[in-house]
């Protein structure tokens, strides 16, 4: 992956140019000391001057303010891409904010001295701006100064908002800052370089901020201050940087020098310009839609770039887009290539389970592997931000809402929940899920709430969802993407990074089960229910999560780890396709195997190949193995193979317990509500009993759980067995040396 870089031939200005932004995805606007703003087309690169500022408005930042999202046509498309507020900040203290028609709306005098940073908030509700006088101050859409955040002796070089604009970050000599914006809130700042740092950008996808300095570094900083990578030492400065809008680039520019890196630092490619001297890059910024890169220069030059050579690998099938509207799809094994042209400009694709989804500015495409010269293309979609590809259908995410479609180009949902439309903008890939049958989102103004869709045909969650609610924010969440409708998972990382499971047609009412710590990111495999986690300085593998769960021992037993230091640092997980995870780490790619045998088991178990799988855990005599025979038998009723199983497994204690279940009548409640009680499901066994009119039995079961008040409330209500309650309560009681304190039972004694 790399630049395509362009550069005008000559400069419309002598001066440097600090002061560039985009205002969509096709037009940029720049502005330096000659006072003119000129706006510039990135398709032929034509100039036009806009507007003449003040000759005593010397321009050191401009941005743009983007839309909050378009409003839809009647086509089904979106409309209204372009930007209608433009903030200019000036050498004297002052900003001024202009109308689309270029005429100047507000005039402010807001900092004694040079104002360095001027942007608009996340939002869109205000913004922010920073003084060589150690002031930052915060603005009201309008103009209107709301507050001083900051206030110091030293000069601030560059401010950014968090993502959330809940606080700001700052760089002030050889320190960065990060001031949370809540009252009462603790100013968090450390000693980034060893020289100034000219250049900060905070990550909106991973929460991460990269600095540059003098000192010829960059660096990656998670918000507290611990230092995630840096980079090695440049000829030059490091004079401005930017992350892409979903936060998977990072740009860096220094003095005749352009890298695209990986967001968390490596590189990816770089540019130099040696054969003529362009000065050093400011402003680098990225297009919304993160496919281009502008920057102005310090000799007057400014610097387009787009990406190219982008590759996707997926089994036999590699995409490498060539150019801006050319993708090159290659099969690997029939070693055939087909060149893919596309009349629009390429945005986002996605290619697995035998599709290829291109979307380009207007349009999405569709390529079947056996059919790729005939593409089923869908009119109308703008603006696409993520791409999801599932086993029987996809998901687009634009500006407005949530699409999901069949392959065959028919919309098969567009998925709703309270506020979505609003949340939009801050969806991203850890945040969203496509399963086999289900989509999972994050709720952004709660992130403890998961939105569960059911994408059935003609299930009652595709318009009602289900919500699943955590105790702790979360930072990722992930739909398994195998299996039956019935064996369908939701996993989730919280805050602090504990590991969650429930089942996602456990609704309403979803048994929530811890299955790890301290883990990073996870990755279900795209072809079994075998679960793929990154730790700091290792990884783990659960081969059976889901079945598993509801037994620690089981989780033990099906849970391997591994350590990954010879990989090196900041590994991410790339693929997980079959038996093979693919990770990568500074841009290498390593491939790593999960146990071939429990693939082949997971496959027999969606077949219900129950003695296949009994022989193929006798052949290979492997304790994993025999374990995740043992909770998927477990799960459905298969109890003379779970018998065996727990037994190979050395679980004497189930196979006791199993042996006790098969002594009982055949289909009976009591053996239902066993079996229930064996994988964990309490709540189902007492409905059982009950259900079938065994009070005395629910009441016992009750009591063997020690859920007194709940045994008391049945037999109170069947008015049977009271004394039994009575008599076991006192002795449970009596046993620990504990005086009775629940108001249910005091009333009775």
């Amino acid at each position: 992956m790399k630049f395509k870089i362009y550069q005008t031939k000559e400069p419309k200005s002598r001066e440097a140019i600090a002061a560039i932004g985009w205002c969509n995805n096709e037009e940029i606007y720049n502005c330096s000391d000659d006072h003119q703003l000129y706006k510039w087309t990135t398709t032929n690169r034509d100039c036009m001057q806009v507007a003449k500022l003040p000759d005593d408005f010397s321009p050191t930042d401009l941005h743009w303010l983007l839309p909050k999202g378009a409003t839809a046509t009647a086509s089904g498309g979106t409309g209204g891409k372009g930007s209608d507020t433009l903030l200019i900040c000036s050498a004297d203290g002052r900003f001024i904010i202009l109308n689309k028609s270029a005429r100047v709306e507000r005039n402010v005098a807001a900092h004694s001295s040079t104002i360095v940073s001027g942007r608009w908030s996340p939002d869109g509700a205000g913004l922010l701006t920073a003084g060589e006088d150690g002031i930052i101050k915060i603005w009201s859409r309008s103009g209107m100064l709301r507050s001083t955040v900051v206030q110091h002796e030293g000069q601030i070089r560059c401010a950014r908002w968090a993502p959330n604009a809940s606080a700001i970050a700052y760089c002030q000599g050889p320190f960065v800052a990060v001031k949370p914006l809540a009252a009462n809130s603790k100013l968090t700042k450390w000693r980034a370089h060893d020289g100034l740092v000219l250049c900060i950008a905070w990550s909106n996808n991973t929460d991460t901020i990269a600095s540059g300095g003098e000192d010829c570094r960059y660096k990656i900083w998670d918000t507290q201050g611990a230092n995630i990578y840096t980079s090695v030492s440049d000829d030059y400065a490091i004079t401005s940087l930017d992350f892409s809008p979903d936060g998977e680039l990072l740009a860096v520019g220094g003095f005749n020098m352009l890298k695209l890196c990986h967001y968390s630092g490596w590189s990816h490619s770089i540019n130099r310009f040696n054969q003529e001297v362009v000065g050093s890059l400011f402003n680098i910024t990225w297009s919304s839609d993160g496919t281009q890169v502008t920057a102005g220069t310090s000799t007057g030059i400014i610097i387009f770039g787009h990406i190219i050579e982008r590759e996707l690998r997926n089994r036999n099938l590699k995409a490498v887009t060539s150019g801006r509207k050319t993708i090159i799809l290659h099969d690997i094994v029939a070693r055939t290539k087909d060149t893919l042209d596309f009349a629009e400009r390429i945005i986002k694709w996605e290619l697995g389970y035998g599709h290829l989804v291109v979307a380009t500015t207007h349009q999405v495409h569709i390529f079947n592997e056996n059919y790729i010269n005939t593409p089923i293309i869908i009119d109308g979609r703008m603006e696409i931000k993520i791409i999801i590809l599932g086993k029987k259908n996809f998901l687009l995410v634009d500006n407005t809402s949530i699409w999901i479609y069949t392959y065959t180009g028919r919309l098969h949902l567009n998925p709703r929940f309270p506020a979505s439309q609003s949340q939009i903008l801050h969806l991203n890939h850890r945040c969203i899920s496509l399963g086999l049958d289900t989509l999972a989102v994050r709720d952004h103004s709660d992130q403890s709430v998961i939105h569960v869709f059911d994408l059935l045909p003609g299930a009652t969650r595709q318009d009602d969802a289900y919500t699943i609610h955590s105790k702790s924010p979360l930072v990722e969440i992930a739909v398994c993407r195998f299996g039956n409708p019935d064996d369908q998972y939701l996993v989730f990382i919280d805050v602090n990074r504990d590991l969650f499971i429930t089942c996602v047609q456990g609704g309403p009412d979803f048994i929530i089960h811890k299955i790890g710590t301290q883990v990073c990111t996870v990755m279900w495999s795209s072809d079994t229910n075998i679960l793929v986690g990154l730790h700091d300085s290792c990884y783990s593998v659960w081969y059976c999560p889901g079945e598993a769960c509801t037994d620690p021992t089981l989780i033990a037993l099906t849970t391997f780890t591994f350590d990954t230091t010879e990989f090196g640092k900041n590994i991410t997980l790339e693929s997980f396709e079959g038996a093979n995870v693919s990770l990568r780490s500074s841009g290498a790619i390593f491939t790593i195997s999960v146990k071939t045998y429990c693939v082949i088991l997971h496959k027999l178990f969606a077949d219900n190949a129950w003695e296949r799988a009994l022989k193929l855990c006798r052949l290979v005599q492997n304790q994993v193995l025999w374990a995740t025979l043992a909770a998927m038998a477990s799960k459905r009723n298969q109890l003379d193979i779970s018998k065996e199983a727990f037994s190979a497994a050395l679980q004497i204690d189930k196979v006791n317990y199993l042996s006790y279940i098969k002594d009982l009548e055949p289909t009976s409640a009591e053996q239902m509500a066993e079996n229930s009680i064996m994988n964990g499901r309490t709540q189902e066994a007492e409905i059982i009993l009950l259900h079938n009119k065994k009070i005395p039995e629910a009441i016992l079961f009750c009591l063997r759980m020690h859920r007194w008040s709940r045994a008391l409330e049945i037999a109170q209500k069947n008015e049977t067995d009271v004394d039994l309650v009575l008599k076991e309560r006192k002795k449970y009681l009596f046993a620990l040396g504990r005086e009775e304190h629940d108001p249910h039972f005091l009333k009775l004694l």
